[in-house]
């Protein structure tokens, strides 16, 4: 049985790794300088090509092995904390410790790759820094190696389910890193295609992975199947296949600008990379409906497909070669108007990756709420407003006109900014998602289910740490200064990625912050009413100096990134004010009706005490005051005795 496996994972790494040579090998020094980049010798370039098609097949089937471990594989109420030894965990610890070592190796190529220089020259003393710090790649497959060998530890060492999820959340970082700064980063509309990128990565890794999984397993045992729910994972994996098939259109869109799909080698795989997605959705469909669980046939056209986009990493694709401007450089587009009022309200750039989160959030808390409703239980319908409002406002804030000003303008940034950290979150946290999910997901005696997750989350160490009041504080008021007042802000101003990334974590920092003080779940570490506004009036004086602080700067935040757009209507200064007061009554104002909320829901908790109180008495199951009345008439007795 092991060295069937050996030779399976042989086998999977080179055909993976055959399209990508192949692509340098035809393509030859014409791929470096095409781009005006140094040709580094057919031994480096075929032995990068190789580590990157070897490298994306390994971290597919690692993230697919942790998902299959984690929620796809069946396990009692008694045991949902404990991870079962199993040829599904083996292939995790094995796949990661794979893409750990393939990302090492990644690194080691890639620095003298981007400088185009021969392998050999990493020989020479020293000469590995300077050939590292130059390009993006190398340090995107330090992140990648990083993310590996977190997601490798967690796999190896681990013994409880929890302890997967940051390896979970790892891999995932370490599976964009290469992506991100990639093919996708450059051209017109590079913003809409590197969220589409992004998300095709996720949905691969998380959604596909499990198939490639349970065809290894059934490889591996000769057939027989694995401890997987092999019905489970063929849904899943059918889902992922339409999510994967719909990125691969916007990407193929974005990569081809314009151009016939014939007239370019990458034209001519995309369209044999659609060909195969096309009937693998086929394949699942089909598999579904005869009831069949057989993997191979699917885990050979993932495998295949994933081998042909490591080969179009090699050949530069058209949108290269489109004229671009300077806004278009940085941002995928072009802004000439001036982001006057009227504009703002007239405009908008879709932003993809916020439009999928606030779809995908809106749809499935009303999935939820329908399911409820079909009980017969009763969800309040202000929860569902509160929610849905919230991710209007993310949706609003990021695909609207201030959406699209908000790289180009500092003021309609902080905007933005404040819109996610504050407005947002404060819906949100009133939407009740959680306890939505908890009443949703009934919990079985006999096995564990989403129900279960969900609780040994809530209950989890990490969490409870990470939830901690004070910790959440640092973090929501520290990241405001820590970004703005160093020069992190200009360096991830100059990224599409790195501006989504901030977005998110204005997103994430609000919710956790808000949920503390008027989130209808009950954190893992709950405050009390008091506690609750005290928490908020500590952050007023933070927010406003951050104002200030910004408004009467007496130099530019990110004056380089601001200067290479050289956009004719910018006022850096004019804007850098309107960002500071912006930034003061766009904190101070949204904490003031935290407030309010936090009074209103404080008095509904004393109303409801007292009527719970009042009911228990006309029951006669109160006894308290009864008591207290005993306890007088004996010191009375007492007294009069005395």
């Amino acid at each position: 049985m092991k060295q069937r496996a050996v030779a399976f994972a042989l086998s999977a790494l080179f055909l993976a790794a055959l399209p990508a040579v192949a692509a340098n090998l035809l393509g030859g020094p014409s791929l470096y300088e095409d781009i005006h980049r140094g040709f580094p010798g057919t031994g480096t370039a075929v032995t990068a090509a190789a580590l990157r098609g070897a490298a994306d097949l390994a971290a597919v089937v690692s993230l697919g092995a942790v998902v299959a471990v984690l929620f796809l594989h069946p396990r009692g109420k008694s045991e949902a904390g404990r991870l079962r030894f199993g040829p599904d965990l083996r292939l995790l610890t094995w796949a990661s410790g794979a893409w750990t070592v393939l990302a090492a190796a990644n690194l080691i190529v890639a620095a003298p790759e981007s400088n185009g220089v021969e392998l050999g020259r990493l020989l020479e003393p020293g000469a590995f820094g300077p050939l590292y710090t130059f390009g993006y790649m190398p340090r995107a497959w330090t992140v990648t190696l990083v993310g590996a060998l977190v997601l490798w530890l967690c796999s190896y060492w681990g013994t409880r389910w929890t302890t997967l999820l940051p390896g979970l959340w790892a891999g995932i970082i370490g599976a964009l890193a290469p992506v991100v700064v990639g093919q996708i980063l450059v051209g017109p509309n590079h913003d809409i295609g590197g969220d589409a990128g992004a998300l095709q990565t996720i949905a691969a890794g998380v959604l596909l992975g499990p198939v490639l999984v349970t065809a290894a397993v059934r490889l591996i045992r000769s057939g027989e199947r694995g401890p997987l729910d092999e019905g489970l994972v063929l849904r899943v994996g059918l889902v992922g296949a339409v999510a994967v098939l719909a990125a691969e259109l916007v990407v193929t869109w974005f990569k081809l600008a314009g151009s016939d799909p014939w007239a370019s080698v990458t034209g001519v795989l995309t369209l044999v990379r659609l060909a195969l997605l096309a009937a693998l959705v086929v394949s699942l469909v089909v598999m579904r409906r005869r009831g069949s669980h057989r993997m191979a046939v699917p885990a050979l056209l993932i495998t295949v497909w994933v081998a042909i986009g490591a080969a179009m990493t090699r050949i530069p694709p058209p949108q290269y070669f489109v004229p671009t401007s300077i806004p278009e450089v940085f941002m995928g587009f072009e802004v000439p108007d001036a982001p006057t009022f009227a504009t703002l309200m007239s405009t908008g750039r879709l932003n993809l990756l916020f439009a999928v989160l606030a779809v995908v959030g809106i749809a499935s808390y009303l999935a939820m709420v329908i399911v409820l409703r079909r009980r017969g239980t009763r969800w309040p319908i202000s929860r569902v407003l509160l929610w849905c409002g919230g991710w209007l406002v993310v949706l609003a804030a990021t695909s609207s006109g201030f959406g699209k000003y908000s790289a180009p303008d500092f003021g309609v940034h902080m905007v933005v900014h404040m819109s996610l950290s504050m407005l947002a979150p404060i819906l949100l946290v009133q939407g009740g998602v959680i306890t939505l999910i908890l009443r949703t997901a009934r919990a079985d005696r006999h096995r564990a289910g989403v129900h279960s997750w969900v609780t040994q989350i809530l209950h989890w160490r990490l969490l409870r740490t990470l939830y901690h009041p004070a910790v959440v504080f640092i973090i929501f008021i520290g990241s405001y200064y820590g970004l703005y007042f160093t020069p992190l802000f200009g360096t991830m101003m100059r990224f599409h990625w790195a501006h989504q990334l901030m977005n998110l974590h204005f997103l994430a920092t609000g919710y956790a912050y808000y949920s503390l003080i008027i989130g209808v779940d009950r954190p893992p570490r709950p405050l009390p009413h008091i506690g609750k506004l005290g928490y908020t009036f500590a952050a007023m004086p933070f927010h406003a100096f951050f104002g200030v602080a910004i408004y009467s700067s007496p130099t530019l935040f990110a004056q380089t990134y601001y200067d290479y757009l050289a956009l004719p209507w910018a006022n850096l200064w004019e804007s850098q004010k309107m960002a500071g007061a912006v930034a003061w009554a766009g904190g101070e104002i949204p904490l003031i009706i935290a407030i309010v909320a936090l009074c209103i829901q404080w008095a509904r908790q004393d109303d409801k005490e007292a009527r719970r109180r009042d009911r228990h008495l006309d029951r006669g199951l109160d006894t308290e005051f009864d008591a207290y009345n005993d306890m007088l008439k004996k010191l009375s007795d007492r007294e009069r005795t005395r």
